[in-house]
């Protein structure tokens, strides 16, 4: 009698396993046409796409991340330390993944849409990007364009991977991604508890030559919303000094007392142009300058991942995360 309530007991669980693979099964199965709404207009995409291209910055780690190489993408032009037009964690999963190697585009000039265009792709991707209009009609004469869902440069890294991974019918995985990601975001950060609450200010660049003006990444930008994935704040005079749409900003440095709750100052530059940010007369009264909570970043993959993507968060996160907790403790 137990046996065979046993094994009725088990056929059961079996057609229940059944069901649940078949229902995730439907999920992750792409419907089409998909039809994507973004700032530049309205994609659609009539079926699976097979040859993928990726223009602008980063657009390519979605489907690589997601193990599918592209047939070409753009050339990297920062932060590519041996000159191959590669990121680092970009031919570490071309290495992995093999296959025929992508054409690189040379966007030194902008879009090179003839490039584009003879790598023959089914879809182009784009959720990050600075597209203008007149580049995304000619683009969508090419392929059908995913572009970015508000304004440009203004889409982080969990926008770019959900639009990008709708754009190539791989939505569910691309949920999965971000999922992965942040689940590694929050045992990192876990480790530095003293981030939390600390305020962060991502100042674009430092110009010896010129400290008349504090220029700096807005509220709207990448790297300032990363801030709060790590545990950090946006300071309330960086959110107010963010105009709409804009993903940087500029101020004199005659009012530099606006930043006052400023606890962490990030910056591309080298040590002896920090250093002359601290004697100055006015960037020199900052407090987080004043501590010595500033952070310069190079042109290497961690100043690089500072913009996070879907394959550089995971290669720098821990280098990246104890920098800012470093500036965090003379904050205090």
């Amino acid at each position: 009698m137990r046996t065979k309530l046993y094994r009725r007991f088990s056929a059961v669980l079996l057609v229940l396993a059944a069901l649940i693979c078949a229902m995730a099964a439907a999920r992750a199965e792409q419907t089409y046409p998909i039809v994507i709404e973004h700032a530049l207009g309205t994609t659609v995409i009539e079926r699976k796409p097979e040859r993928i291209a990726a223009v602008s910055w980063a657009n390519h780690e979605v489907p690589l991340a997601l193990g599918v190489v592209p047939v070409g993408f753009a050339r990297a032009n920062f932060g590519d330390d041996d000159d191959d037009g590669l990121l680092p964690w970009v031919a570490e999963k071309l290495a992995e993944l093999g296959g025929q190697p992508p054409a690189l585009f040379d966007e030194g000039d902008g879009i090179d849409f003839e490039a584009v265009a003879a790598s023959r792709p089914d879809v182009i991707l784009a959720a990050y990007s600075g597209l203008s209009q007149a580049d995304y009609d000619t683009l969508s004469q090419i392929a059908p364009v995913v572009a970015y869902p508000q304004a440009p440069w203004a889409t982080d890294w969990r926008e770019m991977i959900r639009l990008n991974s709708m754009g190539i019918g791989m939505e569910t995985q691309g949920e999965e991604l971000i999922a992965r990601l942040e689940a590694e975001i929050s045992e990192t950060t876990a480790a530095y508890p003293k981030l939390a609450g600390k305020t962060a200010m991502f100042v674009t660049h430092i110009n010896p030559l010129d400290l008349s003006t504090i220029n700096f990444y807005t509220a709207n930008d990448t790297r300032v919303k990363f801030f709060e994935d790590l545990g950090l704040a946006s300071p309330i005079s960086v959110r107010e000094a963010s105009a709409s749409g804009l993903f940087s900003g500029s101020i004199s440095a005659e009012r530099v007392d606006l930043f006052d709750d400023v606890d962490i100052v990030v910056t591309y530059g080298d040590p002896a142009a920090i250093e002359q940010v601290k004697s100055n007369a006015l960037i020199g009264t900052l407090p987080a300058v004043r501590n010595g909570a500033v952070i310069g970043l190079g042109r290497d993959p961690v100043g690089t991942a500072a913009n996070p993507t879907p394959l550089s968060i995971s290669w720098v996160l821990k280098d990246y995360v104890r920098l800012l907790a470093e500036a965090a403790a003379k904050a205090e």
